[in-house]
């Protein structure tokens, strides 16, 4: 087999899934507005090494939950694929990669100053000035995120933000993760996460915008006074109903759960993106609770 050249390598256009995934987070995100966001809370360098530019640590930030990476991984994978380096706008012949301790130090830095939820905040703005958040219904879904419950750790402990939880007969230990869905397009609007214990309906106000005019959610979510108040504020209730002790949902019942079960679609659809094409992290999420998962929905388009 003859040697590749460097001409035959750079005529090949083919563009693979994660260029194009990347080519659209280029333009999507609102990398300018971020930047000065987070500008203020890094002090410029009087001596020593010059600090690394801000937008292209939060795209490695970026990088490393979108495509589940560690410091060191995402490290290595930059200098290994030639699409990251493109989406950092990266040249290895006069450009100096980020090391695993610098990425971990600036995740820190953002952990610190609560600049997650900031970040948060900001995207959502930039997404409702485009038009691409509605606000007029909102789907509520919860899943657990599970975690090693080992105690081989510094500590010799587990981590007070995570515990166990029965589901389906199984016991599970982690974190729950909440989010509140825009019904139009599908986009996460707003995060939460407690202890795998805590009941869904726990952080059901935390996840509403406050706007709607719909609200979707599974029968977990069903009580007799959300629904007075719904109706109260004329807001339409399509939450699922659930069946009492000893006696079974009515048929017309079971058809309106087949109908609200399509429209609430969207939420579990945003949760399998991450849990199953981009698993999300056990290691990072135990080592990184709360400020993790916000992060994880932080960047999310459809």
């Amino acid at each position: 087999m003859s040697q590749l050249s460097f001409l035959s390598i750079a005529q090949n256009n083919k563009k693979l899934k994660c260029e194009r995934f990347l080519d659209q987070m280029d333009k999507a995100v609102p990398w300018n507005k971020l930047t000065e966001l987070i500008r203020p809370y890094f002090r410029k360098a009087s001596t020593g090494r010059k600090r690394k530019d801000l937008e292209t640590m939060l795209r490695i930030l970026s990088l490393q939950q979108w495509f589940n990476l560690s410091d060191p991984g995402v490290e290595e994978a930059i200098y290994d694929r030639n699409s990251f380096q493109k989406f950092l706008k990266l040249d290895l012949l006069c450009s100096v990669v980020p090391d695993e301790t610098t990425i971990l130090k600036f995740r820190h830095h953002l952990k610190q100053h609560n600049l997650f939820k900031k970040i948060f905040n900001e995207i959502n703005k930039d997404l409702e000035e485009k038009g691409l958040i509605m606000k007029t219904g909102t789907i509520v879904d919860a899943t657990l995120i599970t975690t090693p419950s080992s105690t081989k750790n510094r500590d010799k402990k587990r981590d007070p933000e995570m515990s166990s939880t029965r589901k389906s007969g199984k016991w599970h230990f982690g974190m729950k993760a909440h989010i509140g869905v825009d019904s139009s397009s599908g986009l996460v609007h707003s995060v939460s996460a407690t202890t795998a214990k805590d009941h869904d309906i726990t952080q059901f106000d935390n996840i509403l915008h406050g706007e709607e005019k719909a609200i979707f959610a599974d029968k977990g979510y069903a009580e007799t006074n959300l629904k007075k108040q719904c109706r109260k504020n004329s807001i339409f209730y399509g939450i699922l109903d659930k069946a009492k002790r000893g006696k079974r949902l009515s048929s017309s019942q079971n058809k309106r759960n087949r109908k609200l079960s399509s429209a609430r679609a969207k939420g579990s659809i945003s949760f399998s993106n991450y849990k199953m094409p981009m698993e999300i992290s056990k290691s990072s999420v135990s080592r990184n609770p709360k400020e993790s998962l916000t992060a994880l929905f932080t960047i999310r388009f459809k």
